[in-house]
């Protein structure tokens, strides 16, 4: 099997993830600032939610690129990723909703580190289906974002329950860091076409 399908249904996936976010924001009953005030929260959250999708979303189209060809590993790795991205809009809302309580971002934090370990887990599906002329090897390099990401994370989660503010400072630095779609993939891409 080609990727195509395997795109077009993560891509499904991830568009269903970003309208359960959207819908579990409740619009307020009141018409006054201070009613929208309250949302704050959790719209800050579903913002940077939304960034973390569209990330994920944007690189994943990239990694799919250099996938000729789609077995039983790809299938079940990309399968444990979108798991993980699922669960997005329960504790993006949690988190919003308990004003960035210690817990929920501590969730938080582990659930963007499990969607991390898939992601590298996918990436090393496709790698040792390619075998050791690897495109996707080849434009990883170092990979210096996928390997510091991670231990982020898990530094956001550990500070979490003393100073939730430096957690949420963390979650949004390594967005910030992925912000700029990775064009090594796409680099590589080119130079081969």
């Amino acid at each position: 099997m080609g990727s195509n399908r395997l795109e077009a249904f993560s891509d499904g996936v991830l568009a269903i993830i970003i309208t359960i976010m959207v819908l579990e924001m409740k619009v307020p009953h009141e018409p006054s600032f201070a009613a929208l005030w309250a949302l704050a929260p959790v719209f800050l959250s579903y913002i940077l939610s939304f960034i973390y999708v569209g990330i994920y979303w944007n690189n994943h189209h990239h990694l799919l690129q250099t996938c000729k060809v789609v077995n039983g590993r790809i299938l079940w790795a990309n399968l444990h990723l979108l798991f993980w991205l699922s669960l997005f809009p329960f504790v993006t809302g949690w988190m919003g909703e308990n004003h960035f309580a210690p817990l929920p971002s501590a969730l938080y934090g582990l659930v963007l580190f499990a969607a991390a370990l898939a992601y590298w887990i996918l990436q090393q599906a496709i790698m040792a289906t390619q075998g050791e002329t690897s495109a996707l090897r080849s434009a990883l390099g170092r990979d210096w974002k996928g390997k510091i990401s991670p231990l982020l994370y898990l530094a956001a989660v550990a500070v979490a329950f003393y100073a939730t503010w430096l957690a949420q400072i963390i979650f949004a630095v390594v967005a910030l860091i992925w912000l700029v779609p990775d064009k090594r993939i796409e680099r590589f891409i080119q130079k081969g076409a």
